[in-house]
């Protein structure tokens, strides 16, 4: 609801006691005729604030609900990026579907391990989620912006080593809207005990969220 400016809400607030005032005085001086009744009456409705809505309207969504994410990487991209693994891809179960939705692919094939995962985290407002993706992008720095992707886009890739082996992770969050996609995909070799490139698992991560993108702007 919006508020009114503080001279014309001390006029609302105010008006009324004027009013009663005049009346009480008119009352113990003379007898109120008809004539004087609608005087007041007319006065009282000249000095009142014009009523405000009852209801504030509220803020509009883009998109209301996350869309299915196992559907929303092409089969393409699946193929490559996690050879061996069940194009369908598996749902993560949530406690709120309308307001975050998650696939994962995952395989080894040989000795290499892929792994990649799609999230569509639906918010209250495009302010909230530039909120969220501003908070997002500070925690994981390092990283850089990615153009064109969504209203914005920002991708990071880090290295980690547990018991000697190697495993590189590269994250991409993309703001669309009211909507976080937020795309992980990561490797690890169990040979040579080494992790994919940082390049391969930057394009690859930034390949999948192009597509989780495009998928999100064609649900509505």
């Amino acid at each position: 609801m919006r508020e009114f400016p503080l001279p014309l809400a001390l006029t609302a607030r105010l008006s009324p006691v004027v009013v009663l005032a005049a009346v009480g005085w008119a009352l113990s001086s003379s007898p109120a005729t008809p004539a004087d009744q609608h005087t007041n009456e007319a006065e009282h409705k000249s000095t009142s604030a014009p009523p405000a809505p009852s209801t504030a309207a509220a803020a509009t969504k883009s998109y209301g609900a996350a869309p299915a994410p196992c559907g929303s990487v092409a089969t393409a991209t699946v193929k490559s990026l996690v050879p061996g693994a069940k194009t369908a891809g598996k749902e993560i179960r949530s406690t709120d579907e309308k307001l975050r939705r998650t696939c994962s692919w995952n395989a080894l094939k040989g000795y290499d391990y892929r792994w990649l995962d799609v999230s569509f985290e639906v918010l209250d407002s495009d302010a909230a989620a530039q909120k969220e993706f501003k908070e997002r992008t500070a925690e994981k720095s390092g990283g850089g912006a990615v153009p064109g992707l969504g209203d914005a886009g920002y991708s990071v890739v880090n290295l980690t080593t547990e018991d000697k082996q190697q495993t590189r992770e590269g994250v991409v969050i993309a703001q669309v809207s009211n909507v976080l996609v937020v795309t992980t995909y990561n490797g690890s070799d169990f040979e040579t005990k080494k992790a994919p490139g940082t390049d391969e698992i930057n394009k690859g991560a930034i390949k999948a969220a192009k597509d989780a993108v495009a998928a999100l702007k064609g649900s509505r």
